[in-house]
């Protein structure tokens, strides 16, 4: 079987060892805004209780005021464990599962599904299917948002899983800066510079810069990595009502010794591998994986003075890609069938969006209203070099394992070889938060969409037209107190598909609805948000993989059910002691009503906490505990990972007002466990126990 590049490579790499397209590898064009202010208690991230965001309808709703469930991961949370990485982050989101399915490419699942819908400060990757390469930097990030479950008023496509956004930071009024250095195992080092402040005696101009350079090895035999981060942003006040930021970066990811695949778990005969080494590999001292990528944006904010706003925001991204990678097909006793390829994209990609929004009467009583419109295009060209066609070819397992595989001369291509295709999206949207009564609020609104795509990829047809597809929205919250409401939400599900079916034609939309219901609540003098949540999908035309046709993946459309229950807390739930923790329920089922996607753990909890000493207010101690239920094979169930937790402690102390060190220690308890059965017969071993040292210089 031929690894091929995905139809799309936004967040997406090359050459997916194992047909890895589910059920949201899909055109999504989300436009999540973050507002810095809406309600008194709601401003300002305070401690591990993030500030608002309108992550349902672009209202610049509170949490308390958004009819759906939202996890934010802060900059405390980051700084105080050390968290580096977007799967490192999303590790310590509830309800979000991180499926590690090679050395160099992740998938995010959330309540049994792909998340297919990232975003940076609401500007989403329209075009981008649902797995990550790399590991995208946090440094120009003050947080991440996860809404949980689907969002068809946001996205031009609903999505059943949860949609990510990315909020960077800006620049600030007054001067600050902070550089943070990091030694820890596998000779991995950090160093992270941030500065930003005014840049005119007014402050009409501010800026801000930062830097992250990130190099090391790891616990798996000949794997190395280097991230280099550098952004820069200003604002502008043009006026007493119109403010510019721009901003640019360039986000450059280098590893050594990837792997499409990771190791397999079973042979040619369907016999389990066993391995002595959690640090076994497949990758080869001359595969790597490359992905640099540059973003530019400008955002213009205009106030009308009389509660009316509006912004205009554009995003433009390049992204190169540069693989020379090694497949092991099948293994059968010491023969090791495999493929190997030399790969290279390049991606263009302009992402738009005019938003108003504003107050209004009717009836006698204040709403909101938001409406806009937004536009994306990508072009995307990639070429693959191989040994010749269908060139797989045995080698010996025993020397994949040891690291001797010899890299053959790549020198075929072929027109099936390469991508040149592009996408368009357009979209209008609308939405109201009207006040029924003093505690009593209905959101509703909807979104068209129009979606082209053009071109081919790897010897198929990209051509798609799909216009005026209409995703409804709805949500009601009520108020029981100042302090508790019960909510509800209702959203469609429909998302264009870019996947073979097994008649050659591209399957027909996914298709389904979404309904959300439960209670938020905040505790000690609002300092601590509490969520409970229950949650029901229906999918139709989810791609099930049925084989190869020719050169290419051919899948069939299936229905699937899903549903579960999310609890979660964050804040400060005792006078010093800061928490995110949450449990997760999830079961997916078939048409036939049997259990699906059996590598999505059932039950799972994720929490974190930090804790100031009262007797020594300079020292802080910390936890972070992950625990899962076991998971398996969809079809081979002794292919299967029993339930784990994993803990992580911390230590910090603040030497004065500018330096603090830190000691963070993972994996105490030395577990060892696969880190994902998303690709159903390959994997690697976890992080054993591991250590790093920080000092940090504030300003």
């Amino acid at each position: 079987m031929t690894p091929r590049l995905p139809a799309t490579l936004l967040l997406v790499g090359a050459c997916s060892a194992v047909p890895l397209v589910h059920a949201d590898d899909v055109v999504t064009l989300p436009t999540t805004q973050v507002q810095d202010t809406v309600g008194q208690d709601d401003t300002q991230t305070q401690g591990y209780r993030g500030r608002a965001s309108s992550s349902t309808t672009k209202l610049g709703l509170t949490n308390q005021q958004t009819p759906q469930a939202i996890t934010v991961i802060t900059r405390k949370q980051m700084d105080d464990f050390k968290i580096n990485g977007i799967k490192d982050a999303l590790r310590s989101a509830p309800s979000v599962t991180v499926e590690q399915s090679e050395t160099d490419r992740t998938e995010f699942t959330s309540r049994g599904f792909d998340i297919g819908t990232f975003e940076y400060d609401g500007m989403g990757m329209p075009f981008a299917q649902t797995t990550l390469i790399g590991d995208q930097d946090m440094a120009e990030y003050e947080q991440i948002d996860v809404l949980h479950g689907a969002n068809g008023l946001m996205s031009g496509a609903g999505n059943p899983s949860a949609t990510v956004n990315f909020v960077r930071k800006r620049p600030t009024d007054t001067f600050q800066a902070q550089v943070g250095t990091s030694v820890g195992s596998w000779d991995n080092r950090r160093v992270d510079v941030d500065v930003s402040g005014p840049l005119t005696p007014s402050g009409n101009v501010r800026g801000r810069f930062i830097y992250a350079h990130d190099k090391g090895n790891s616990w798996l035999d000949r794997y190395s990595h280097e991230k280099n981060v550098a952004a820069g942003l200003l604002a502008f006040d043009l006026s007493d009502a119109d403010t510019l930021t721009v901003g640019f970066s360039q986000h450059n990811s280098d590893s050594n010794g990837s792997t499409w695949g990771n190791l397999p778990l079973v042979d040619s005969a369907g016999n389990p591998i066993h391995y002595s080494s959690r640090s076994s590999s497949v990758g080869q001292p001359w595969t790597y994986w490359n992905m640099h990528t540059q973003r530019a944006f400008a955002e213009l904010k205009h106030d009308f003075a009389n509660g009316w706003n509006a912004t205009v925001t554009a995003t433009g991204i390049t992204e190169y890609q540069d693989t020379n990678m090694f497949y092991v097909s099948t293994v059968t006793d010491d023969v090791a069938n495999v493929y190997v390829g030399d790969t290279s994209s390049k991606a263009h990609q302009l992402v738009g969006e005019a938003k108003v929004s504003g107050p209004f009467s009717l009836f006698g009583r204040e709403h909101e209203l938001t409406f806009g419109a937004n536009y994306g295009q990508t072009h995307q060209k990639a070429n693959e070099y191989d040994v010749a066609e269908n060139a797989n070819y045995d080698t010996s397992f025993a020397g994949l394992l040891a690291g001797t595989a010899v890299r053959p001369a790549l020198t075929w291509t072929a027109d099936k070889n390469t991508q040149n295709f592009e996408d368009s999206q357009k979209s209008i949207f609308a939405g109201a938060r009207f006040s029924l009564a003093d505690d009593l609020h209905w959101i509703a609104g909807a979104r068209m969409l129009s979606a082209d795509g053009s071109g081919t990829s790897y010897g198929s047809d990209h051509y798609t037209r799909e216009h005026g597809k209409v995703t409804p929205y709805t949500g009601l919250v009520y108020d029981l107190t100042k302090q508790w409401s019960v909510y509800t939400s209702w959203t469609k599900i429909y998302n264009p598909q870019y996947v073979l079916g097994t008649n050659n034609a591209l399957l027909p939309p996914l298709e389904g609805k979404n309904i959300e219901a439960g209670v938020k609540g905040r505790l000690m003098d609002n300092r601590l948000d509490l969520t409970a949540a229950v949650f029901k999908t229906e999918q139709q035309n989810v791609p099930l993989y049925m084989g190869m046709a020719g050169t290419q993946y051919v899948y069939d459309g299936v229905d699937y059910k899903s549903h579960g229950v999310e609890l979660e807390a964050s804040g400060e739930a005792l006078p010093g002691l800061d928490v995110l923790a949450g449990y997760t329920y999830v079961r997916i089922d078939d048409e036939d009503g049997d259990k699906a996607r059996k590598y999505v753990p059932t039950h799972s909890f994720h929490g974190l906490a930090t804790y100031r000493l009262p007797n020594l207010p300079q020292a802080k101690v910390g936890a972070r505990v992950s625990w899962q239920s076991a998971i398996q094979n969809d079809s081979l169930s002794y292919v299967r990972q029993n339930s784990y937790a994993l803990l992580d402690l911390l230590t910090s102390y603040d030497i004065d007002d500018h330096w603090s060190t830190s000691l963070n220690l993972n994996n105490v308890t030395d577990r060892k466990y696969l880190l994902s059965l998303y690709s159903q017969t390959a994997t690697n071993y976890g992080a054993p126990r591991n250590l790093t040292a920080s000092v940090t210089w504030k300003y």
